[in-house]
């Protein structure tokens, strides 16, 4: 036998080492586990990303991608064989430790059965979707409690209400400080967005509130960083309200550009209805700025973190902090070197 082994089951996982876009919460705690912990050898299993059949490494990590995405109704059952296949013969050449699934969902479903049937650990962690009542996987994954894992108090409760079970774990997504560039003191950036446009992540409310806050600061500097399904509406939003001088939509670029870009910007603004306990938020207060959403992750205040109600809230906060000359301070949440070691102690446990 090799040794140790901790298997991770995702829907995605990036392609190589520069591909930062993909699952970055999820990245952080695999880099951050094979630096801490060089005794534990970890094989990842990504369902849907890369969009083809490979194997490779990252970071010292052996990962198998399945191209899910081509496997879709009947030949999801496929989907599912593969893998199944490829953890028995993990399981025949490898001691392992526990299978860690990447939300309740889909791979759960595949690992919490695997488990079952050759007596492994597994556990889930909820991250964000996968807590909502929608979620049809979890009636079939039947987890329990203590092998459920969420990132915020809000997931917790959220789990609870709409599947019965209350997860016995709270594990938070966490930061890597070392990514971080000095702290600089002035700010030329007044608000940065940064997530996919996902209909879901309602950026016509962010593109509204910029037009909004242009009539009391008509030189107001606002950036976006991401792509998705809504950009075109986005893009005639923005034509819409005259805001090509105000508003730069950059795209998707790395992660560690999108870090600078915070680190320049007074206010990140996540205009998100339902968020587990965005990575974002996390980011922007290292980097020095003040975060507004709408979604409260912990049940504790978070210093610099504003939570509002409406989008009228959102521009009536948004305009107090620009109107206030607040020196930039560094506010670090959770750390993703204590996220991996809670891990690895949950692992250990007999």
């Amino acid at each position: 036998m090799s040794k140790k082994t901790l298997i991770i089951l995702t829907p995605a996982f990036p392609i190589n080492e520069s591909d930062t876009s993909w699952v970055p919460a999820q990245q952080l705690l695999v880099k951050e586990l094979i630096r801490q912990f060089p005794e534990l050898n970890i094989v990842v299993l990504s369902f849907i990303y890369p969009y083809e059949e490979k194997e490779y490494h990252w970071y010292g990590a052996k990962v198998f991608a399945f191209d899910g995405i081509h496997k879709r109704k009947l030949k999801r059952i496929s989907l599912w064989y593969l893998a199944w296949k490829n953890l028995k013969e993990i399981k025949k050449t490898h001691d392992v430790v526990g299978i860690l699934s990447f939300w309740c969902s889909e791979c759960a479903f595949v690992g919490e059965w695997f488990a079952y049937w050759h007596k492994l650990k597994h556990y889930s962690w909820i991250c964000g979707q996968d807590a909502r009542k929608t979620n049809k996987y979890v009636k079939w994954v039947r987890p329990k409690a203590e092998e459920l894992i969420a990132i915020s108090d809000f997931l917790v409760d959220e789990f609870q209400k709409n599947h019965g079970v209350r997860p016995a774990h709270l594990i938070p997504i966490a930061i890597d400080t070392k990514m971080f560039p000095g702290l600089p003191q002035s700010r030329d950036v007044d608000i940065i967005g940064a997530g996919s446009f996902s209909f879901q992540k309602n950026y016509d409310q962010f593109v509204s509130i910029i037009a909004e806050l242009k009539k009391k600061f008509p030189s107001i500097k606002a950036i976006h960083c991401g792509s998705g399904e809504d950009k075109e509406n986005i893009i005639r939003l923005v034509e819409k309200f005259d805001l090509s001088q105000n508003l730069t939509l950059l795209g998707v670029i790395p992660h560690q550009e999108v870090l600078k870009w915070m680190q320049r910007s007074k206010i990140l603004l996540h205009p998100s209805s339902y968020e587990g306990f965005g990575l974002v938020y996390l980011e922007a207060l290292y980097a020095g700025a003040h975060a507004i959403g709408f979604t409260k992750a912990m049940n504790h205040e978070i210093k610099n973190w504003h939570i509002v109600k409406t989008e009228q809230e959102m521009v009536e906060k948004c305009s107090e902090i620009l109107q206030t000359d607040v020196r930039p301070e560094r506010v670090l949440v959770y750390s993703i070197d204590e996220t991996a070691k809670a891990f690895m102690k949950l692992l250990d446990q007999e």
